[in-house]
């Protein structure tokens, strides 16, 4: 799904938002982000980013929005992030509020704050998932570009189902439960099997290639996995050789998010042992894409990868 923003001409002849509608563009199976389960996420975000406009148009404080849906200011900034679903009621009064009175205008907004709503398929498994992970999810459905870099694991994206398993294990131990999350991380590889994939380029540093995260075995086939995806048109595999100069990535794994809806911002993604931090600030994310263009520079080709890679997997008998 596509999302645009129509324009109007905000006071003073300047270009903005003061009374924009968003519209949400007829889909198809080939557009960016059609086949995933996603678009409810990103049209979330969407709407949270033109009620912050509308906000900002009319001279409103985010202690004024909450004070009129009985609120706090923590709750609208979270609104107007995408990172949490819209009342009806909410987004009546805040309309109102924001001098946008057409109810023409106002119900269509609704109607997309219902669409907004909506449940991914991830949502069976809620017991499963912190609420902060499941925006990634959405995110991650959503996205025509995903970057990674990793420095302890491989990336879900990329898992055999035995490493997935392997990884599981490490923190729980029913085997219901570890079945259940190992589904859950290869149905979110089924993004990478439609017709029109996000483009999926991930830097790995050496160590996670080294990693005895299961059996000789296990890691033999995982390597063999890395080797058949790097073939796929839709990723990029690059590797952080052991024996180079330390890289730009020593400040941690990090995830880059960028989607093909208009108007929405590319967001990093931080995970961390009990939460997860979204940048979407341009500043922000200019330093992040920024670090990516380095670290891609001074690592391993995609050529060479392949070849260290399989050297790893040759060494493992």
């Amino acid at each position: 799904m596509q999302v645009h923003v129509q324009n109007a001409r905000a006071p003073g002849g300047r270009r903005g938002y003061a009374r924009g509608v968003i519209r949400p563009a007829p889909t198809s199976a080939s557009a960016p982000g059609a086949q995933h389960d996603g678009g409810s996420v990103v049209l979330r975000i969407a709407l949270g980013a033109q009620l912050r406009r509308l906000r900002e148009a009319a001279g409103r404080s985010r202690e004024e929005a909450a004070y009129r849906i009985r609120a706090s200011a923590p709750k609208i900034s979270r609104m107007e992030l995408g990172r949490v679903r819209f009342k009806e009621r909410d987004i009546v009064d805040l309309l109102a509020l924001y001098g946008v009175g057409g109810e023409a205008e106002t119900a269509e907004f609704v109607a997309l704050a219902r669409r907004a709503n909506a449940d991914g398929w991830w949502q069976r498994d809620r017991d499963l998932l912190p609420a902060w992970f499941e925006t990634y999810l959405g995110m991650e459905q959503a996205a025509t570009l995903i970057r990674v870099f990793e420095a302890q694991f491989v990336p879900v994206l990329l898992q055999s189902e035995e490493y997935a398993r392997a990884v599981v294990r490490l923190g729980y131990t029913g085997e219901a439960e570890i079945e259940r999350r190992v589904q859950l991380r290869l149905r979110r590889q089924q993004v990478l099997d439609g017709p029109a994939p996000p483009r999926v380029w991930v830097v790995l540093d050496e160590a996670v290639l080294l990693r005895r995260v299961a059996g000789a075995d296990v890691m033999r086939r995982q390597l063999d996995h890395l080797l058949d995806l790097s073939a796929h048109p839709a990723v990029t595999l690059q590797v952080a050789a052991l024996d180079r100069a330390p890289h730009h990535g020593a400040g941690g794994p990090f995830t880059l998010l960028r989607f093909g809806a208009t108007d929405l911002p590319d967001v990093v993604y931080l995970e961390h042992l009990n939460g997860a931090v979204y940048l979407d600030k341009p500043a922000d994310v200019e330093d992040y894409v920024n670090l990516w263009n380095r670290l891609c520079v001074a690592v391993e080709p995609p050529p060479r990868s392949v070849e260290l890679i399989r050297r790893i997997r040759d060494e493992l008998g």
